[in-house]
Order: C-alpha cells, then sequence, then structure tokens
C-alpha cells in the first residue's frame, strides 16, 4: 500500500478494515510464523476450535498498517513481529491454554523430501496393488523387500526405512505418499501473544502439562504430609491424624503399662515377655 495512493483494491481495502475491527472483539492478539505451516493442517483447526479461535490470513503490510492506527494497548508490538508469512489468532482464552490446545491439535502428515519422520516409519507387509515397473526400483532403494504375486508387488515383510529423527528423502517421500503412510507430525505453535497489554514471547507460553501435572502432585503430598506432621486438621487428612493419634496413644499405653481394653493383651505379653527374662538370667545366676 504506497503512501501515495488515494484509492486501494477493494481486497485490500476490506483486509485493512478487518484488522482494524477483530482485534477489539477478542481478549487475545495472537501471531504464528506460518514459513513451515501447509493450508493442509490449518483446515483441522478450524474445525476443532470452531467458535472458540478465529483464524485471520492478511497481507504482512496491511496488518502492520492497521495495528500501528489501532489504539489497543500493546498492540503496536504484535505490528513489529510481522516478518515473514504470518498467521493471526484471535480468541478471548488465555494464549496458555491456546498454545496447548493447539499442541493436542496435531495430525499426522505426508512426508516431502528432507522431512524430519516424527515416528519410526514401519511399512508393513501388505499387497500394495501397484503393477510391477520402476517401481520395484524405489521399493529397492528404500530398503524394502518385495516380491511379485497375482500381477502385483507385495512387500514381503515388515520394515523401517527410516527411525525416527531421520531425514525423509524426495524419493521415499513420493513412496511413502502412495503407500498412504504419514509420517510427519506437524501442528502450529504461537510466536507471540498479547493479552490485555501484556506481550508474552513464544519460549513464555510453552506449557509442560505433564510436568506441572506432576508437581502439584508432589506438592500436594507434601502438604498432606506436612499438615499431619504439625497436626493441622483439615478434611483431608482428619482420618490419617486420628489414626497416627490413636497408633502413638496405643504404644505409650503400652509402654507405660497403663492397660486398656486394646492394649492389656500387648501389656501381658510385654510382662509376660520381660518375666521369662528374668526367670532365665536367674538360672544362670549363682551367689559368689
Amino acid at each position: 500500500m504506497h503512501e501515495n495512493r488515494t484509492k486501494y483494491p477493494a481486497k485490500k481495502t476490506q483486509m485493512y478494515q478487518q484488522m482494524m475491527e477483530i482485534p477489539k472483539k477478542y481478549k487475545v492478539v495472537a501471531l504464528v510464523k506460518t514459513n513451515k505451516v501447509r493450508a493442509s493442517q490449518l483446515l483441522p483447526l478450524r474445525k476443532a476450535l470452531k467458535g472458540q479461535v478465529e483464524f485471520v490470513c492478511v497481507k504482512d503490510r496491511i496488518a502492520q498498517k492497521a495495528l500501528e492506527k489501532s489504539n489497543i494497548p500493546g498492540i503496536k508490538g504484535i505490528a513489529d513481529e510481522l516478518v515473514g508469512q504470518c498467521l493471526f489468532i484471535f480468541t478471548n482464552m488465555s494464549p496458555f491454554k491456546l498454545n496447548v490446545l493447539l499442541a493436542k491439535n496435531k495430525i499426522m502428515m505426508a512426508a516431502r523430501g528432507g522431512d524430519i519422520a516424527s515416528v519410526d516409519i514401519v511399512v508393513p507387509a501388505k499387497n500394495t496393488g501397484i503393477a510391477p515397473g520402476p517401481m520395484l526400483t524405489e521399493f529397492k532403494e528404500a530398503g524394502i523387500p518385495t516380491k511379485i504375486d497375482q500381477g502385483t508387488i507385495w512387500i514381503a515383510k515388515d520394515s523401517t526405512p527410516v527411525k525416527k529423527g531421520g531425514v525423509i528423502n524426495e524419493k521415499l517421500a513420493v513412496l511413502l505418499g502412495k503407500l498412504d503412510i504419514k509420517p510427519v507430525e506437524a501442528g502450529i505453535s504461537l510466536y507471540t501473544a498479547l493479552e490485555e497489554g501484556l506481550k508474552y514471547a513464544e519460549k513464555d507460553m510453552i506449557i509442560d502439562v505433564e510436568a506441572i501435572r506432576n508437581a502439584f502432585a508432589q506438592y500436594h503430598q507434601e502438604a498432606v504430609s506436612l499438615s499431619i506432621e504439625a497436626a493441622y486438621v483439615t478434611p483431608e487428612n482428619i482420618n490419617q491424624i486420628i489414626g497416627k493419634a490413636s497408633q502413638h496413644a496405643r504404644s505409650l499405653s503400652v509402654e507405660s503399662g497403663f492397660m486398656t481394653s486394646e492394649t492389656k493383651e500387648q501389656i501381658l505379653q510385654k510382662a509376660e515377655g520381660q518375666a521369662k527374662g528374668l526367670a532365665s538370667k536367674a538360672k544362670g545366676y549363682s551367689p559368689a
């Protein structure tokens, strides 16, 4: 959009107006870098998060112009991040929850040459339905054993041409596509986000849910143990505190010889043991 222009294409004007109005409707404005994002990744996300999240693709320069004129606190900081291909996400949920949801909605995709395998690529033994020909060479180069049966190529046994973390070359990517094997996990994560004037960087929004859950479980157990030790009664620990007090009282009763209906057998057994011990010592005693 040139500064000297007085008229702009209708589509650009519409994008500009959209970027002026949408941020006002939501509490959170987030940005995703889409350099390596495929269109097929976004469709499942749009469906899964429909009604909670609005995705907007707009040209960076147009977005910058609109955001720079917006009066939303902190929005200009988002405009500064508009470098390369970007996708805007608008929502009322916290950016932390949004990032967790995005992580949960990853999908497995067909590979392209140069992609990294997200899992061990297992090619199962089966009838491929592919007629013999040049494809036999591709199977051989991939290290996948084959045989010809009933006029088609059969994979003779399960094989793993690439382990998790390995690079998938272009020929193997094409072969896996024909076998409908999708070895690349794909998803998107937030690059930056703005919530009520507070801007978050990418690293700030990464949450290890399992680690946090385990930490809370550990802290809870430690708090319960401390409250029991201090005899600080709560609905959660009252049974354990009463049990501990009962055990302590029972031990004190036995140790002091204070007989009760619960401790009389233990006290008598203890007395009997002590008496036998004394009797044994008396037998071996001889006056000087």
